[in-house]
């Protein structure tokens, strides 16, 4: 490997692969899909970092703050948190508050189920 600082290091390389490649799996283009996957996420993260990093610490004494705020926007903006399973529970319980009546697929009251499940009992 090159020694370039989006260049995942050989130790990570390695988990990634004992990760996917679980003992007694045939290897396939699937697993190579998922590591390659895995690379290139872990690489855009680094330099979304690094330019982050960089608005963060440039040396413009009137604009840190505005500096500062950007790098957090564009995290923000290229890293979205998803929604989580209360807010996609909701969403699809929303979409199917028909006044016709319409029922719920498998798919959302299973959703709806799991989120359910992950809420705290006293509540």
């Amino acid at each position: 490997m090159t020694d370039h600082p989006i260049t995942p290091p050989q130790e990570l390389v390695q988990q990634w692969m004992n990760e996917i490649y679980e003992k007694g799996n045939a290897v396939d283009s699937d697993h190579f899909r998922a590591l390659a996957a895995r690379a290139a996420q872990w690489g855009a993260d680094q330099e979304l970092e690094a330019c982050c990093v960089w608005l963060e610490s440039e040396p413009d004494p009137g604009h840190v703050d505005l500096l500062r705020s950007c790098a957090t926007a564009l995290r923000t903006a290229r890293r979205p948190k998803p929604p989580s399973l209360k807010e996609q529970a909701l969403s699809e319980l929303m979409l199917t508050a028909d006044p016709n009546g319409a029922e719920l697929s498998s798919t959302q009251v299973e959703l709806i189920q799991k989120a359910l499940e992950a809420l705290p009992d006293d509540l």
